[in-house]
């Protein structure tokens, strides 16, 4: 688990390196992420169901938008926006799942949602690393969404008689070749390019992605539910960390706030789950 949230976590600074653009890096990882996934993971090949392809359009949806808002904004601010999801699935699983809604939502909702604010509302920097910080902010708040709708998927499919983590597996490789062929549209004609930069491509699709979910799934079933939550969340404190070391990047007092907020919320919000799923004495 902390194996996938390390690898995870390099996928901002990695695509800052690039010279491709953001639809470019966006379609060469999702193709060679789709198909590594599929090589390793047998169980990924199941057939794609109407179910499978809805979830899938949200995943690609998510995987483009993180990397459009990579090249925009700060690493910071793409990963902690995207980490802004539980805030959507506190509003909309009431809505589209019918689940409970607890006091303690209604607490992690003011604190996401203000967390939200101080991100979108601060004044970043435009860099060479963060070229149009507005709009990547937005892209990254898109992708939030998307990871929601995606998560909302999952558990929709796991209650209609789904096969829980195959069925994710699935997804994510549905997913993916989805994203490349959206991409795609927006990213050729390709351009020649440093060996370097291939390189990157290459370890952001093998191993930043596939290599990342192969650890995830061999590790999620050997893992209580909520220490890989919390181990997970290492990905969106590492990720600032990487971007600082390589690019020098310095997010804003406001993004350090708010995304600091983001993630003590989402942390209650881990415990709380575990709480209520625990058998009672």
């Amino acid at each position: 688990m902390l194996g996938a949230a390390v690898l995870f976590s390099t996928g901002g600074a990695a695509i800052k390196l690039l010279s491709f653009t953001g639809w470019q890096v966006a379609c060469m990882r999702s193709a060679l992420a789709a198909g590594v996934i599929w090589f390793l993971l047998p169980q990924a090949r199941k057939a794609w169901t109407p179910g499978v392809l809805g979830v899938a359009v949200c995943f690609a949806a998510t995987m483009i938008f993180y990397a459009l808002a990579n090249k925009l904004t700060t690493a910071a601010n793409a990963i902690f926006l995207q980490s802004t999801a539980p805030l959507y699935l506190l509003i909309l699983g009431p809505l589209l799942l019918k689940e409970a809604v607890h006091k303690v939502d209604l607490l992690l909702m003011v604190v996401l949602g203000a967390g939200l604010a101080l991100l979108l509302m601060g004044q970043e920097t435009v860099t060479a690393a963060a070229t149009d910080p507005v709009r990547g902010n937005i892209l990254a708040a898109c992708a939030g969404v998307s990871w929601a709708l995606t998560v909302l998927g999952l558990r929709w499919q796991s209650r209609r008689g789904g096969d829980g983590d195959n069925s994710a597996l699935t997804c994510v490789v549905a997913g993916n070749v989805l994203a490349c062929l959206a991409a795609g549209t927006m990213a050729f004609p390709i351009p020649a390019a440093p060996v370097g930069d291939w390189m990157i491509v290459v370890y952001l699709g093998v191993a930043q992605i596939a290599l990342a979910y192969f650890f995830l799934t061999r590790g999620i079933s050997r893992v209580p539910a909520l220490e890989a939550s919390l181990l997970l969340l290492l990905e969106p404190v590492l990720s600032p960390v990487w971007a600082w070391l390589v690019h020098r990047e310095e997010p804003s007092l406001a993004a350090l706030g708010g995304g600091a907020m983001i993630l003590l919320a989402t942390m209650i919000r881990a415990f709380s789950n575990a709480e209520r799923a625990a058998p009672a004495d």
